[in-house]
């Protein structure tokens, strides 16, 4: 399995996906299409998203590869143009990194 996250992981779910051997690439930077495709996300199985500031990445990851799952892990709200895009919205205040990792490589 294979994840690209966008946004700062304070959070720690890249070290919690990468503890479930999910190869995980960051994006450095704004998740531009041309950053994420070079991040790999025409064969990413995940999208995490940690800063929602960034929410229309999601529609440009799904443009890209329309099979991928789009997490969002971000306390803040997500507008509500993304809402329909993502597939899992979660508060890392609610659940933690080592058990979302775990739920989305069960």
């Amino acid at each position: 399995m294979r994840a690209v996250i966008a946004g700062p992981d304070g959070d720690g779910l890249g070290t919690a996906l990468e503890s479930e051997n999910v190869e995980t690439t960051i994006v450095d930077g704004i998740a531009s299409r041309p950053a994420l495709e070079d991040a790999g996300i025409h064969d990413a199985d995940l999208f995490v998203l940690t800063d929602v500031g960034q929410a229309t990445s999601i529609a440009v990851a799904k443009d890209v590869n329309p099979g991928i799952r789009a997490v969002v892990y971000d306390e803040n709200t997500i507008p509500e143009f993304a809402r329909g895009q993502a597939d899992l919205i979660v508060d890392p205040n609610l659940l933690t990194a080592d058990t979302v990792a775990e739920e989305l490589t069960a």
